[in-house]
This record gives C-alpha cells, sequence and structure tokens, in this order.
C-alpha cells in the first residue's frame, strides 16, 4: 500500500515533468482584466523580438495570486499599478513614493520599471442617463441615495482602498452592496440590474457602454500609475528585456491604452493584436503576431484538458482504491478515512486551487496545469474512496465464509473474491470521479492551467459568449464521451450477473 502511495506522488511529480524542460523559458503573468493581458502579451512580443523562449500565463485572477506567483518564482514579471502595490500588497508600510516602492520590493528579490506613462485608477461608474436622471455627478452624491445597488469587484470589496474605505471615507450608508467577477458587472450596468460598480479610468467600455464616471470629490483614490514588477534576477537572466521594459517610460498614455483595450473588448480584436499596436507606437518594434485558428486552440485545450483530467485521475485511482479497502477492512480507520476525503471534497475549488500555489512550488516552477491536478487529484478520493468502502462492506457475510472455508488466504480472497464482487460500485466511484474531473478542471483557466477553462475566463472577462461556448460546449461533449467510455467499460469488465445485481 505505501508503494502505491508513492507511485500515486510519482505519477503527479510526472505530470509536472514539463516544467523541467521549460526551466529556462521566462514567464509573464497577467491579471484577469484586458489591460493586464495587453501588457503581458506587449512584454512576451518583447522577449519573442529578442529570440527569447517565453509563455505567457494570461489571466491569472487577482493581484494577490499574481503576486505570491511573482515570489515563488512562477513567473518573472508582471504589470502592476503604483496603487496597487502601495495600498493592497504594502498596505501599512507607510510607502509614499517610488524610492520606498523598490526598497520594499528589493527586500523582497524584486524590482520595478519607471511608469509606462498612464494613470489607471479606480472610478465609480453609473448609466450616464440614470446618472442624470438622480442628479449624480461626484461620489459624495450617492449618500442622497442609500437604495441604489451596488456591485464591485470581488477584489475591490476586499482591498485596503476599496469599499470598505471608500464607504468610510465618504460616509456611504448603502446595504445593498456585494461583490461580483468584473466582467460580469459591466452587462449588469448596461441592462440596468445595477445602479453603481468599480472602474478603471482607461476602461473603453466607460465610453462604449455610454457609462460616467463619478468625480472622486474627497480624493480617495491614490494614482495608479502603470509599470512592471520583475524579479531582480531578470536582469541578469534577460538584461535586454529589462531593459526594453525600462525604455517604456512614459511612451504610453491614458489614451493610447484606452484605444488598445478598446481595439479588444470593442473592435473583437486579439490581445495579442493590440500589444503589438502598442508596442510598434511606443518603441517602433514591428512584432510578429501568430494567430492561432480555432481548430488548433480546441486541440490544444482537449489536449491540456486530458492531460490534467487523466493525471489526477490515474494518481488518484493508486491512492484511494488503497484507502478504500484499508477503510472497508480495517473499521477504527473507516471514519477517520471517509471524514479526511471527505473535508476535502468541502474546499471551494478555486480556493484550493490557490491554496496549492505556495506549497506546488516546491517541487515545481510551473503555474496553473500542476496545481489544477493536484486539486483534481484530491477531489477524485471521496467517490473511489467511498465506493470502494461501499462496495467491500457490502458484500454478503456467506459468500466471505464461503471463501475461507476454501482456505484462501486474506490477499486471494481481496483479489480474487471481494474486488470483483465489489466492481461494479468501485467503477461508479471512478466514473463519477472522472466525469466530476472534467467539470472542475475548467476551473483551472482561472489560474492558467490551460484547457477549456482558458476559452471559458477569456470569454467572461470580454463578455463574448461565442469564446465562453468554445470551451463550454466542447468540456460538455467530453464528459459525456467520459462517462460513455466507463459505461462500455463496466460491459466489457464486469461480469453480466454483477451488472444485473446493481441495477435499481
Amino acid at each position: 500500500m505505501r508503494d502505491r502511495a508513492r507511485l500515486a506522488l510519482a505519477l503527479l511529480c510526472a505530470g509536472l515533468a514539463p516544467a523541467a524542460a521549460r526551466a529556462q523559458e521566462l514567464r509573464v503573468g497577467s491579471k484577469a482584466f484586458t489591460e493586464s493581458v495587453i501588457l503581458g502579451e506587449l512584454t512576451a512580443q518583447l522577449a519573442r523580438e529578442q529570440g527569447r523562449e517565453v509563455e505567457h500565463v494570461r489571466g491569472l485572477g487577482g493581484t494577490r495570486l499574481l503576486w505570491e506567483a511573482l515570489l515563488a518564482g512562477q513567473i518573472d514579471v508582471y504589470p502592476e499599478y503604483t496603487g496597487t502595490l502601495m495600498q493592497e500588497i504594502l498596505a501599512g508600510r507607510g510607502v509614499t513614493d517610488l524610492a520606498e516602492l523598490r526598497a520594499e520590493l528589493a527586500g523582497r528579490g524584486l524590482d520595478l520599471t519607471p511608469p509606462l506613462g498612464f494613470d489607471n485608477t479606480y472610478v465609480l461608474g453609473m448609466r450616464a442617463q440614470r446618472a442624470a436622471e438622480l442628479g449624480i455627478e461626484r461620489i459624495s452624491d450617492l449618500r442622497r441615495f442609500p437604495a441604489l445597488s451596488l456591485r464591485f469587484s470581488n477584489e475591490f470589496m476586499q482591498r485596503a482602498d476599496g469599499w470598505r474605505a471608500l464607504a468610510g471615507r465618504y460616509g456611504l450608508p448603502h446595504e445593498d452592496v456585494r461583490g461580483l467577477e468584473h466582467a460580469l458587472a459591466y452587462e449588469a450596468i448596461a441592462r440596468g440590474a445595477i445602479d453603481v460598480t468599480d472602474l478603471y479610468a482607461t476602461d473603453a467600455k466607460i465610453l462604449a457602454l455610454g457609462l460616467r464616471s463619478l468625480e472622486d470629490d474627497l480624493g480617495h483614490f491614490p494614482a495608479y500609475r502603470a509599470l512592471f514588477v520583475y524579479r531582480r534576477d531578470l536582469a541578469e537572466r534577460a538584461p535586454e528585456l529589462v531593459a526594453a521594459l525600462r525604455g517604456l517610460e512614459g511612451r504610453i498614455d491614458a489614451r493610447a491604452m484606452m484605444r488598445a483595450n478598446a481595439a479588444v473588448e470593442v473592435g473583437g480584436e486579439s490581445e495579442a493584436a493590440a500589444a503589438a499596436g502598442l508596442l510598434a507606437r511606443a518603441l517602433g518594434i514591428e512584432a510578429e503576431v501568430v494567430e492561432r485558428g480555432l481548430a488548433a486552440s480546441l486541440w490544444r485545450h482537449t489536449l491540456e484538458h486530458l492531460r490534467m483530467v487523466g493525471l489526477s485521475l490515474l494518481a488518484a485511482l493508486l491512492a484511494a482504491l488503497p484507502l478504500g479497502v484499508l477503510a472497508a477492512r480495517v473499521p477504527r480507520l473507516s471514519q477517520p478515512i471517509l471524514g479526511a476525503v471527505g473535508v476535502i471534497q468541502t474546499i471551494p475549488a478555486i480556493a484550493l486551487l490557490v491554496l496549492l500555489i505556495r506549497p506546488v512550488s516546491w517541487v515545481t516552477d510551473e503555474l496553473g496545469a500542476p496545481q489544477a491536478v493536484v486539486a483534481l487529484f484530491l477531489y477524485s478520493l471521496l467517490p473511489i474512496v467511498r465506493n470502494t468502502h461501499a462496495g467491500l462492506r457490502g458484500i454478503a457475510p456467506e459468500l466471505r465464509e464461503s471463501a475461507i472455508a476454501l482456505g484462501l488466504s486474506s490477499r486471494a480472497r481481496l483479489w480474487r473474491v471481494e474486488l470483483p464482487l465489489a466492481s461494479p460500485l468501485i467503477l461508479a466511484g471512478i466514473k463519477t470521479a472522472a466525469v466530476i474531473n472534467v467539470g472542475f478542471a475548467t476551473l483551472g483557466g482561472f489560474i492558467g492551467a490551460g484547457g477549456y477553462g482558458e476559452p471559458i475566463f477569456t470569454g467572461i472577462r470580454l463578455n463574448d459568449y461565442g469564446t465562453i461556448l468554445q470551451g463550454a460546449l466542447p468540456a460538455a461533449a467530453l464528459a459525456l464521451a467520459v462517462q460513455g467510455a466507463f459505461d462500455l467499460a463496466e460491459r466489457l469488465l464486469v461480469p453480466r450477473g454483477l451488472r444485473l445485481a446493481h441495477v435499481p
């Protein structure tokens, strides 16, 4: 049993092995909003133009996720904002200018470039028509309308300079305030389902959706000057890239950035094409943009998805079957084992993915797929362990007694009698784990794991239903295919009499 546990761990590590082959690659990260992805893509294009191997891990959730990945060495550089660094990452440190900020980062093995030239501070936005009806022009005007519906991005709800601080500064009395995925908030405010949300100053949708930016009349929000944060050793590994990023100082103004954002969110252009245009205007570099076709993207996402599901399920089999047998044969261990795998199932999937970033970084510096594989492995344990335990415990006592009377050893009884009799339930547990894994694996897109989750999260960010369906429909089809494959396997592996005995 101990050997199987070791083999399960080795399988997971084998799934992480591609990281070793990419150890010399540069990794660029970006947050899950258009502007960050464009700037991340710009960085990747700069590196490729210099002949570097580079991976852009795009759309990696919020600030803390990128920060943890940078500290763990899973990415080398990502676009950030001075206000976020001072007010969120280094909250309470009293950092007020770039010199102090650079000193704080140096102690963490990090550095930053000079500002790019635009300030993308937070603003609160309303539909212009609604704001005009109520006579709202400034944030302080909101005090007169406590019944308004306020929905902010989840990150804004938790930030040091976010909702709580804003409400305290302005004395806002509103109670109908909740978090909402930022991309969904745009759609909601456009159709009048909510009244107020948080926006970014360079957001193209402010004009596209006819929104009004409310004046921050008490000066609550700090400056959010865009720049790049990078690991200090990047200056040694890729000095020309760091020099090029530093050379962007003051070369991208707010208007240029808003145009690039609009090209993606309104014009339907890819982030890569928008980044190339921005790079050409800022540095005069004509970067080559290689766009993947739909078929090539679908094939890549399918292979990535199958890799995550297959590795996690195979490792779970090697660990869960012995645990299920142990729980069935040693009654005093039954509740601790079933309780432990049950508790894992209660942890929200996205929370587990984020929690695994730091521990998995001790094994591999790859970000995304390894965390997804480990999370899926953990989620697969419960149905397999529980069904193995139930199948073995459900065997009629007289059948066990007959096997003992025949003189079979404990091991022989397990392999020749008990496991075959329990096989329908065990296979049902494996099938359940496999189908659940296909769905859960899409959440890996939140941390850059690829698979079908990548187009789903991209589509959510861009409010593009077509892109969402490029991931959702294949995921549903794969789940049905997996279920059909297990139904066929049951017909081939489980004797007909046992199959009929388990038909309800």
